[in-house]
């Protein structure tokens, strides 16, 4: 390498002197830390510890007989398909009246049903279903077919 060449390179390096001071800043700052992990670990049995965060769980309940899909789609196991069927059944068969009677919903089965019941509302004072059978128009009433 020319000397031309060599002498711009150390130009741009640490004189001796400085480079041994940054190692022995290097060398204390290492030191430092090493103690501190044998003082905290090897003398006080016990690993650094950091603080965390405790986070509650989100509870929340839904009324089944009165939510609207996207609602229904943030129970666990449910998704938009789900949510969307619950809410048509609903509307064919009126509200509904148990747990077990959502398992006649497409895409709820036995495990579907255990993790989404501890989210739903109490089925109370849900009116009977009327029994299945013709209903008439009321301008109709005394004609029959």
């Amino acid at each position: 390498m020319p000397a031309k060449d060599r002498r711009a390179i150390l130009e741009w390096c640490l004189r001796r002197t400085d480079q041994l001071a940054v190692a022995l800043m290097m060398a204390v700052s290492a030191g430092l830390l090493a103690s501190t992990i044998v003082w905290q670990v090897v003398i006080h049995h016990r690993w650094i510890d950091i603080e965390r965060d405790f986070v509650a769980p989100e509870e929340f309940r839904v009324d089944l007989n009165q939510a609207d899909w996207p609602e229904l789609a943030l129970l666990p196991g449910i998704g938009e398909t789900v949510a969307r069927n619950l809410v048509r059944y609903r509307g064919e068969h009126g509200p509904f009246r148990s747990l077990p009677e959502l398992l006649r919903v497409p895409g709820i089965g036995p495990r579907t049903l255990e993790k989404i019941g501890p989210h739903l509302e109490p089925f109370e004072n849900v009116e009977p279903r009327e029994s299945p059978g013709r209903v008439q128009h009321p301008d109709r009433q005394g004609d029959t077919p």
